[in-house]
């Protein structure tokens, strides 16, 4: 018994001595409790900027709140000013303030940091139609130095079929004051604009000498800014100062707007056809339009919305190339006619007459109008336009361009010449006398990997085989 009283006591020591060692173990160091401290210590410090940010973000909303309060205010004073059915006035909504030269303000040209005003959900409402329900599309100019901005105004003045409808913004880059002087002579049948950022651009020093893509981009992402969330236009049409314009251009315009704003497959309606050339284009078809993958510039429509899309990722330069891209282009076409509604007089440019003296020059302008607002264009839907297009090409006659060349074919209908390789193509585009190069991987005018033309009177496609499966970049 004594023995197992002894036991009982050892046990219950061992066990207690146990639970002891464990007890001490579990304590904090002096490490953990230093560690400790520097955290509690952080989280205060934490705890006190987010209270000062919080009391600045309170400062801060309640100024905004202010400011915005008072442009309303103003702007529903300015309000009436703008339905009088003047183009002068319709166009001026403070503009003096819109664009007055503030270096601390109009220099952020950046569109990654451009910010909507109040006023501008206001003007929207305001540019997207006439009272009759008939579209307004505003026309921007892209001017510089050229002198000649003149000849461009004057076409686009003379046959558009109303100044409502077709405001024409012209913005200036450079501060060439010969130009100035030229566009401030047509009064307020126009609205002119300045670029103010004519600051030196940060350019890599191998690109050096295309500066000068560098000043478009910065110029082109400032001035569609202004259009479209400035001066709240839903549509626009871009023209470079350097085109004369087809007789229907404006109604080539009017009668592709409603496929734009209907088929989300399409990013653009544009008046060039890069294959334009005498001799490659029906002559005796200017009503005759298609679709075409690639972007191609050179009088384009496009809406805000396409333009919401592009400005936060707009290129520091080269943004033609950049907009043909598959990241911009997402599988997206663009509406081109047969015969060009738009010509470039511009030899002189940042591109040194680049293709202006071997192809540019000869594109034939359109001379016969055609009333496309009266017309069924519903055919260049991509649902019935992809059957029809793709049917008529695969299901035309394989000849070669010899056999075409010397009028050997023996059918009058459409005619295919194949394609397999990059090599191959461009080959046979330089015999057709067609623009041979790829951007993307797209080449000119091409739909599918397609390229339509004319040639020695009769419907040509150079085409892929059947199987083909899509553009390859490396093409380019």
């Amino acid at each position: 018994m004594r023995n197992r009283s002894v036991g009982i006591i050892f046990g219950s020591l061992v066990l207690w001595g146990v639970i002891t060692y464990f007890l001490f173990l579990d304590q904090p160091s002096s490490k953990d409790h230093g560690k400790q401290y520097k955290i509690s210590k952080q989280i205060t410090k934490l705890e006190e900027r987010l209270k000062h940010q919080i009391a600045i973000n309170h400062e801060f909303f309640q100024n905004f709140e202010e400011t915005r309060k008072k442009l309303k205010e103003k702007f529903s004073i300015a309000r009436p000013e703008i339905t009088i059915p003047n183009i002068n006035q319709l166009h001026k909504i403070n503009v003096e303030k819109v664009f007055e030269k503030n270096v601390d303000t109009e220099k952020r040209t950046d569109s990654k940091d451009f910010q909507y005003s109040t006023k501008t959900e206001e003007i929207m409402k305001l540019k997207k139609s006439l009272p009759n329900g008939d579209p307004i599309i505003a026309v921007l100019v892209f001017s510089c130095n050229r002198i000649t901005v003149q000849r461009c105004l004057d076409q686009l003045i003379k046959l558009r079929p109303s100044a409502l409808q077709f405001p024409i913004v012209v913005s200036q880059d450079c501060e060439h004051e010969q130009t100035a002087e030229v566009i401030a002579k047509y009064g307020d049948q126009i609205l002119h604009i300045r670029q103010p950022d004519q600051s030196d651009i940060d350019i890599p020093p191998k690109e050096k000498k295309f500066k000068g893509y560098f000043k478009i981009a910065r110029h082109y992402g400032w001035a569609l800014n202004q259009i479209f969330f400035e001066l709240g236009y839903e549509t626009a049409i871009v023209v470079e100062d350097d085109l004369d314009i087809a007789p229907d251009f404006f109604e080539y315009f009017l009668g592709t707007y409603p496929l734009l704003v209907s088929d989300r497959s399409l990013w653009c309606v544009s008046a060039w056809n890069d294959n334009g050339k005498s001799g490659l284009v029906d002559e005796h078809a200017p009503h005759l339009l298609y679709r075409t993958d690639f972007f191609p510039g050179l009088g384009w429509m496009l809406t805000r919305q396409l333009w919401q899309e592009l400005a936060p990722k707009w290129p520091k330069s080269y943004w033609d190339d950049w907009i043909r891209q598959p990241e911009q282009r997402k599988n997206r076409a663009c509406i081109r006619p047969e015969i060009s509604r738009t010509r470039t007089f511009g030899k002189i440019g940042v591109s040194n007459g680049l293709f202006f003296e071997k192809h540019l020059k000869f594109i034939k302008l359109n001379e016969k109008p055609v009333p496309f607002t009266k017309m069924n264009l519903t055919y260049l839907l991509k649902d019935n336009y992809d059957v029809s297009f793709m049917n008529e090409v695969y299901n035309s006659k394989v000849i070669t361009y010899s056999e075409l060349k010397h009028g050997h074919a023996t059918t009058p209908s459409p005619v295919r010449i194949l394609y397999y390789s990059r090599q191959l193509y461009k080959n046979t585009a330089k015999m057709l006398g067609l623009m041979d190069d790829f951007k993307s991987g797209v080449p000119r005018t091409g739909y599918r990997g397609v390229v339509t033309f004319f040639y020695n009177g009769r419907r040509v496609h150079l085409a892929p085989a059947m199987n083909w499966n899509g553009y390859d970049i490396t093409w380019s």
